[in-house]
This record gives structure tokens, C-alpha cells and sequence, in this order.
């Protein structure tokens, strides 16, 4: 199993502004001007958080958003409106040790990435930063504190987003 966060934020840490919006985010690029295709041609499994998801379900074309990937929405409801999202609750640790040899992609929300970094189950962090500041927001990183050391594996520019790639200390390598 490969768990990987990948993901955009604001120069000062935010996943989205105060509301969970990502007007900024839409505002100054698009997926098309960064790596995210070939990166999700790699992943067998999204993982979100409801906020993310209700994001995600407000596109014209949700359901093709994730089209070869099993998505799983960390949710208390019993259903979604759009197909190809499944519902799931309890404990995302548990849930994820339990996929088995799949490549995980922890798509935003902090609610879901905490625990899991908090387990040490992250293996790959990919942050593309954009060039904005909102002052307050979600932000992406609100685990326990503990050390855990990640080792920088390149760095990228794709228009205004800097794109920075992690790995913990004794994971494959993304390629692998």
C-alpha cells in the first residue's frame, strides 16, 4: 500500500478559505497546467473527506471528475448524489490499512489526512503552492504534534504553482 497526499494550498498553508472555498485555488490555474494527469493515472483508490466531496458534486461533470479510481467519502450519510462515490464512516485508519496493496490518493481535507499522518501512513506528499495569501482558512496540516520527517524528491514549476514532492523516510519511491 502507497498512501499519497496530493494536493494545492496557499503560500501561508490553507486548503481553502474560511467558507471551504476554493475560488482562489480556480482563479489562478488550472489541473491542465500541472502534473495532476499522469498523477492520477497511478492511483487506484481517492479517499475524501463530505466537504470535498460537496465541492466535487457542485461540477457539471462530478461523476467523470474520478473515473478509474475507486472513491470512498468519509461521510455520516448513507448515501451520495452523485455515482461513483461510496459512502463510508468509522475510523479512516482502519479503513485504509484494510485496502490492501492499492496506490491511496487522500484527496484534501485535513479531517481525513490527520489521522493518517498521525498513524505514519502518509508516504507521499505532493503540495503545489499557488502564489496566494488568504490569512485565515482551512489549513492543510493539523495533526498531532510528533516529528515525522519526509525527504524532498523534486520540485517543479508548472505556470504559477510550485510543485513540491515528499516521501517518508523508507517509502517506495512513486515510480515503484
Amino acid at each position: 500500500m502507497s498512501v499519497f497526499f496530493y494536493g494545492c494550498i496557499t503560500l501561508d498553508g490553507y486548503l481553502a478559505d474560511k467558507h471551504h472555498g476554493l475560488d482562489w485555488l480556480h482563479q489562478t490555474g488550472n489541473a491542465g497546467d500541472t502534473g495532476y494527469d499522469a498523477f492520477y493515472q497511478k492511483m487506484d483508490i481517492t479517499i475524501m473527506g463530505k466537504r470535498t466531496y460537496d465541492e466535487i458534486a457542485k461540477l457539471e461533470d462530478a461523476v467523470n471528475v474520478y473515473p478509474t479510481t475507486e472513491n470512498y467519502v468519509f461521510t455520516h450519510s448513507a448515501s451520495l448524489s452523485q455515482r461513483g462515490f461510496v459512502p463510508v464512516g468509522g475510523d479512516v485508519v482502519e479503513f485504509v490499512k484494510g485496502l490492501g496493496e492499492k496506490r491511496i490518493w487522500i484527496v484534501g481535507g485535513n479531517t481525513v489526512l490527520a489521522p493518517l499522518l498521525d498513524a505514519d501512513l502518509v508516504d507521499h506528499l505532493i503540495v503545489q503552492v499557488a502564489p496566494v495569501l488568504l490569512g485565515e482558512g482551512v489549513p492543510l496540516f493539523t495533526q498531532k504534534e510528533a516529528l515525522q520527517r519526509f525527504y524532498l524528491v523534486e520540485v517543479k514549476q508548472y505556470g504559477q504553482f510550485a510543485e513540491m514532492v515528499f516521501r517518508r523516510n523508507g517509502a517506495m519511491d512513486e515510480a515503484d
